[in-house]
C-alpha cells in the first residue's frame, strides 16, 4: 500500500503493551482515534479519541479521509469487526490493518477446541435465532454477545428452542488481567467483552428438505411437507443463487431454499396477514438477513428486484403473470410452478407444450378415520412444471 491514511488496529484486553511497533507508531501519529469507550480508555486516547456513533456508522471516519486516522477494534478487525464494515467505502491503498488474536481464537485456546471444527458467530449485533439453523447434537459454537445481560437471554433462548441440554461456558474479557471463564451462567455482573461457548447435545433441524409443517406458523395455506420436498428438489438450490418466491404464503419454500444453501430470497405476498406471518417464520429461523418480503402482487411487485436465478410460483398464476415473467427473467433462469386448480393446470399444460420442461403429477394420500377404522384420504393432485427459460 502506497501511503494509507487509515490504520485499523486489533486491540486485546492486554492493552497497548501487546501492540506491535507499527501499531504504536500509528497511534502516536494519528490525528483522531475511533473506537468503543473501552478501546479508547485502554490506549488513553484522550483528546484524540472519538467513540463510535450508536448505531454504528462509518461516516465520521470517512470525514477524516487523507488525515492520519486510527480505528480500534477488538481482536481481529475482519472477523465480525469494524474492518469489514469500512471496506465498502475504501479503496485498497487507503488502509492497512494490524490484527490481534480474535475472541474466537482465545476462546478455542482456553477450551482446547479445534477452531476449524467450531462455528463462529457474531451475535453481538445479530439475533440469537441465527443459531437455529446451525445447532445440532455434537455441534460446538463460539458466539460474541452484546453485553452481560445477553448471556441470560442466550440461556433462555436455548431452552425455548430445542436445546435445553446445551452446555454453556461464559467467557469474559479474554486475554486481559480481568479474564474470567465460568461454566454456565455466572453469578453477579458479567463484564464485556463477553462471549459464550456452546456444546449442543439435542437434535437440531433436519438437514433434508421437507421440514415438518408444525415448524411453520400458517393458516392452512402452506405447501405441505412431501410436496415441499419435491418442490425443493426441482428448485435445486445452489450457493450464490437468488430465488423469487411469488405468492410466498407462510414463507416455507423460501425458508427451506435458504436452509438448503441458496443465497437470498425475494418474496412477494399480497395478503398483509400472511406477509406478517411469513416474516415471523423467517425471523424465527434466523434468516431475516437473507430474506426480503414485499407486500405486492406479481407481476407489478417484481419490478426493481435483483435478477433471479430461480423462480417459484406458489399461487396466483395467470397468463398475464407468465407472459410478464417470461419477458422479465433472463435466459437460463429456472422456473418451478405448482398447479392445483383445473384452470391453472390447463395453463401449465399449454405453456409446457410451447416451452418444454418437465411435468410431474403429484398424488398423495394419508390415513384418515372411517368410523372406527382407517382408510386413505387423497389430497388434491398437484401438477408441477419445471422449465429453464
Amino acid at each position: 500500500m502506497a501511503d494509507p491514511w487509515l490504520t485499523i488496529i486489533g486491540l486485546g484486553e492486554d492493552g497497548p503493551e501487546a501492540l506491535s511497533p507499527a501499531s504504536r507508531d500509528a497511534l502516536s501519529a494519528a490525528k483522531v482515534i475511533f473506537g468503543g469507550p473501552r478501546h479508547l480508555a485502554l490506549v488513553d486516547a484522550a483528546g484524540k479519541g472519538q467513540p463510535w456513533p450508536v448505531p454504528f456508522d462509518p461516516t465520521p471516519v470517512l470525514a477524516h479521509r487523507g488525515a492520519p486516522t486510527v480505528v480500534l477494534a477488538s481482536g481481529d478487525p475482519f472477523w465480525f469487526g469494524a474492518g469489514g464494515s469500512l471496506m465498502a467505502h475504501l479503496a485498497p491503498g487507503e488502509w492497512t490493518s494490524h490484527p490481534a488474536p480474535s475472541t474466537f481464537q482465545l476462546a478455542a485456546n482456553r477450551l482446547g477446541w479445534r477452531l476449524e471444527e467450531v462455528l463462529c458467530l457474531g451475535l453481538h449485533a445479530a439475533p440469537l435465532s441465527r443459531l437455529r439453523p446451525v445447532l445440532g447434537k455434537g455441534v460446538r459454537a463460539i458466539c460474541t454477545l452484546r453485553d452481560g445481560a445477553a448471556v441470560a437471554d442466550l440461556v433462555a433462548w436455548l431452552a425455548a428452542n430445542g436445546h435445553p441440554n446445551a452446555r454453556l461456558t461464559t467467557l469474559e474479557r479474554l486475554g486481559g488481567p480481568q479474564e474470567r471463564i465460568t461454566q454456565g451462567l455466572p453469578t453477579g455482573p458479567i463484564a464485556a467483552p463477553v462471549s459464550a461457548a456452546i456444546e449442543a447435545n439435542d437434535p437440531g433441524l433436519p438437514r433434508a428438505s421437507g421440514l415438518p409443517d408444525e415448524l411453520f406458523q400458517h393458516d392452512g395455506q402452506i405447501t405441505k411437507r412431501p410436496v415441499r420436498a419435491l418442490t425443493l428438489s426441482a428448485l435445486a438450490p445452489r450457493a450464490g443463487e437468488i430465488l423469487w418466491d411469488i405468492g410466498a404464503g407462510s414463507g416455507s419454500i423460501g425458508i427451506e431454499w435458504l436452509l438448503a444453501g441458496g443465497a437470498r430470497v425475494e418474496a412477494l405476498e399480497a395478503d398483509p396477514i400472511r406477509a406478517a406471518r411469513a416474516r415471523g417464520n423467517v425471523e424465527s429461523f434466523g434468516l431475516s438477513h437473507r430474506h426480503r418480503l414485499t407486500e405486492a402482487r406479481a407481476p407489478e411487485g417484481l419490478q426493481g428486484l435483483p435478477t433471479p436465478d430461480v423462480v417459484f410460483i406458489g399461487g396466483g398464476a395467470s397468463e398475464h403473470l407468465l407472459n410478464a415473467l417470461w419477458d422479465l427473467i433472463p435466459p437460463g433462469t429456472r422456473l418451478v410452478m405448482n398447479a392445483v386448480t383445473l384452470e391453472t393446470e390447463a395453463l401449465v399444460l399449454d405453456w409446457s407444450a410451447r416451452h418444454g420442461g418437465h411435468l410431474l403429477r403429484i398424488e398423495l394420500s394419508e390415513p384418515a378415520a372411517i368410523g372406527r377404522k382407517r382408510g386413505w384420504k387423497a389430497a388434491l393432485p398437484i401438477l408441477q412444471w419445471s422449465v429453464t427459460r
